[in-house]
């Protein structure tokens, strides 16, 4: 609990959009395309887990699995380069604008691993299980993702500072 004089109270509270910001946010048609592809990317995500596990478990349906695995990084692509115009609308910064800096961040990692499973499957460098298990680590990234701008969006929502909200690495 803080006293109203402490450091703490005291403390700035940022918002997460300046009323310019959420004006453009607003009005840009890239809000709803970001408000789209992200409830689709997380269905294709949970569809191609599936077909990942099964394969890991069974040895069966590689191909389903890859091809699922590929459709999951061409969305992740699309919602990736979709945000970044968003970003550029808002916030004037292709990314890393200030208030979504770490997710930014973290998306190089996902947009990373996405990158390196196609470059192991369409170069032959990674067996079937090998690349599934490549397919695992960029959706577990993914999924670390996908919580940050969450609970930074829950945040901003409820009006809270989202730098305390989102207490998996996310600070900004």
């Amino acid at each position: 609990m803080t006293r109203p004089g402490s450091l703490r109270a005291q403390s700035h509270h940022q918002a997460l959009y300046t009323p310019e910001q959420r004006r453009r946010r607003d009005a840009s048609r890239w809000t709803l395309v970001q408000g789209l592809l992200a409830p689709f990317q997380f269905l294709v995500f949970l569809v191609s887990l599936v077909l990942v596990c099964r394969y890991l478990a069974t040895g069966d349906g590689l191909v389903a699995a890859n091809f699922s695995v590929v459709a999951k990084t061409i969305v992740l692509y699309a919602i990736m380069i979709t945000g970044s115009v968003w970003e550029r609308q808002v916030f004037g910064r292709w990314l890393f604008a200030k208030a979504f800096f770490w997710e930014d961040v973290f998306s190089m990692l996902v947009l990373a691993l996405h990158t390196a499973y196609l470059v192991c499957l369409f170069k032959g460098l990674l067996n079937g299980q090998q690349l599934m298990i490549l397919a695992l680590a960029a959706y577990a990234s993914y999924v670390i993702n996908a919580t940050q701008f969450i609970l930074k969006l829950r945040a901003a929502r409820r009006g809270a500072d989202p730098s305390t909200a989102a207490a998996i690495g996310t600070a900004s």
